[in-house]
């Protein structure tokens, strides 16, 4: 255990798998307090449970504009306050634009985006106010570079990257740090509609990466010198050439 966060509250989307649930261990390793938010009430029970008093779950359904209003008010009620917040949620959808469903599209775009930008606007003036906050955002190397197979993804990721290039230039002045952890192919639930030929080769040469090499370089920003932002953080594994 570390004591890098020591006493320092954060919240996290997603919290229930993947990504998201490794952050908040490594999170929780290194001293913060953490809100799980997820939409999948049982699951977040469990890991509350398994994980300590320090893991608080709260539900969110970060699709739904009135529960994402909530959403700051029972952090701070449930963990007396908030100063790092990772937008994590995501889902992906890869193939052809010509084979492609537009309405699959609107769910997942609905999510990347626009859950990404409401969930941090509600949260920024807790940390205006405050004069201080670090807001992770997960983004993808899709965000950085036009990946063939899955277009639509690429272009939710580009979105993101945008908004935390100029946020983080509007709240730099409230002390306030933003940026973004850009990871490869992870072993995630997000693969699970990768063709099994793709996904058996990628396991085979080394060409994804574990959840918890994303979780470690999320703690890595956000143990840097308050003098310091890390931006972008682009993590490959070693095969992949992009």
């Amino acid at each position: 255990m570390t004591d890098e966060l020591n006493g320092k509250v954060a919240a996290i989307t997603g919290a229930a798998s993947g990504i998201g649930l490794e952050c908040a261990k490594t999170l929780l390793a290194a001293g913060a307090t953490v809100v799980l938010i997820d939409r999948a009430e049982e699951r977040l029970t469990q890991l509350a449970l398994e994980l300590g008093p320090r893991a608080i779950p709260l539900v969110v359904d970060l699709t739904d504009p009135a529960s994402v209003a909530q959403m700051l008010p029972e952090i701070v009620k449930r963990a007396g306050g908030l100063d790092i917040f990772h937008a994590n949620a995501g889902s992906y959808i890869g193939g052809d634009v010509i084979t492609g469903d537009p309405d699959a599209w609107d769910r997942m775009l609905n999510l990347n985006i626009n859950a990404v930008f409401r969930s941090i606007h509600a949260v920024l003036p807790h940390m205006v106010q405050q004069k201080r906050g670090d807001v992770i955002v997960t983004s993808s190397i899709a965000g950085f570079v036009p990946v063939v197979w899955e277009p639509i993804y690429t272009a939710s990721k580009h979105a993101v990257q945008a908004f935390v290039h100029t946020v983080r230039r509007q709240v730099a002045k409230h002390n306030i740090r933003i940026g973004a952890i850009a990871p490869g192919p992870v072993v995630t639930a997000l693969l699970d509609d990768w063709p099994k030929a793709k996904m058996d080769e990628a396991l085979a040469n080394g060409s994804l990466m574990q959840p918890k090499e994303v979780a470690e370089a999320v703690l890595f920003m956000l143990s840097r010198p308050r003098t310091v932002t890390v931006r972008d953080l682009v993590i490959l594994p070693l095969s992949v050439d992009l």
